[in-house]
């Protein structure tokens, strides 16, 4: 007898559903999750291992549970490059900021109520909706992935969410979002409910612009997530963090778990923290890395999309997952990100981009001759 998934009492809207996964595949280049592509330095993997050294001789007891000192040090990090001064109160941080979304939305949706995405958009902001019993609503775009502003505020004062996401630089398109943009979706969402608005800032620090941190001033109902697997090239420590109002911060701890950050993850990022002029240097090497992608797949003759993160949308194909596999066979792995007629390619190292630029140039030629 076969037994599965829809043979259990699962909830009826996880039915017929697919848990968020990019495909892991052994082929030469990897250019298909947005990670960093430099291993750590030398110098932070040695400190990594003396301060985890040191967490291990306390591992008989819980971890901090408030991560004081780890808040601490990410205020600093948001005051310096942010050019916002913010303190420990007004930061939050968890097992990666897929965490940080989850426990925004357990404190602030839940059964009954609703969020708002844009897409598309990071499509975890729809799936830990509903893993929280939250009801999702679609939101426009234009046809070049900008917000479409006059529709998004009609959609705001229609459905009136409680939750409003809001990705920039956006994933899977790469494109930010104004300021200005932002400023008026907020005012939609506090007029309509007044509702909490999620700024997702996972990739902001590879964009052209600055941080919106700013505009937490005065706005009590704005949280900016962010996340240190991109820009720290720490995929694998899992660790994401929020800024907002104090109160906001006290909020999610209404529904975080018990020391939810084991002490060997707060030693990690302590680690990480004290290395962010290394690290922010191999952040400009992809920068111009991302825009030499941007302008070789232009001179291909592709649509790209502007981009602002370590990764670039290009196209547009009658059918893209033929041509991602074309791409895959000549072993580069990039990713079928869903949207129709195109794909994304994640800025790797020079070398790594040479070997994807060598393929599409196949491909044209083939598709030329």
């Amino acid at each position: 007898m076969n037994f599965g998934i829809d043979d259990l009492p699962v909830r009826d809207e996880l039915r017929g559903k697919s848990p968020y996964g990019a495909p892991q595949l052994d082929v030469p280049v990897r250019l298909n999750t947005n990670e960093n592509p430099y291993p750590l330095p030398e110098p932070l993997v040695e400190r990594i291992t003396e301060r985890v050294r040191e967490a291990a001789r306390h591992l008989n007891r819980y971890p901090d549970r408030d991560a004081v000192e780890l808040r601490t040090r990410l205020a600093e990090y948001l005051t310096t490059t942010g050019k916002h001064p913010l303190g420990r109160e007004n930061v939050w941080a968890a097992n990666g900021s897929n965490e940080v979304i989850q426990q925004l939305l357990q404190t602030f949706g839940g059964p009954g109520r609703t969020a708002i995405g844009f897409e598309p958009s990071y499509s975890m902001h729809a799936l830990i909706a509903r893993g929280t019993g939250t009801g999702w609503i679609s939101g426009p775009r234009n046809d070049d992935f900008t917000i479409d502003l006059a529709a998004a505020e009609r959609a705001i004062a229609e459905h009136r969410p409680d939750v409003v996401f809001v990705t920039t630089p956006n994933n899977p398109t790469g494109n930010a979002v104004p300021a200005g943009t932002v400023l008026a979706l907020y005012e939609a969402a506090q007029a309509a409910k007044p509702s909490m608005v999620v700024v997702d800032e996972a990739y902001v620090e590879f964009s052209h612009g600055a941080s919106l941190l700013p505009l937490l001033d005065g706005r009590p109902n704005l949280v900016i997530s962010r996340t240190m697997s991109k820009a720290f090239g720490a995929a694998g420590l899992r660790l994401g963090y929020l800024a907002a109002h104090p109160a906001v911060v006290d909020a999610v701890q209404l529904v975080r778990l018990p020391y939810h950050l084991s002490a060997v993850t707060q030693a990690t990022a302590l680690a990480a923290l004290e290395h962010t002029g290394t690290l922010l240097k191999y952040v400009e090497q992809l920068k111009a890395e991302r825009d030499r992608l941007v302008g070789e797949l232009r001179g291909l003759g592709y649509d790209v999309t502007e981009s602002d993160a370590n990764f670039v949308q290009f196209g547009r194909f009658a059918d893209s997952h033929a041509v991602w596999r074309q791409i895959l066979d000549r072993g580069v792995l990039v990713r079928d990100n869903g949207v129709p007629g195109w794909l994304r390619v994640t800025a790797g190292t020079p070398e790594e981009n040479d070997a994807f630029l060598d393929a599409v140039r196949e491909l044209k030629k083939e598709q030329s001759a």
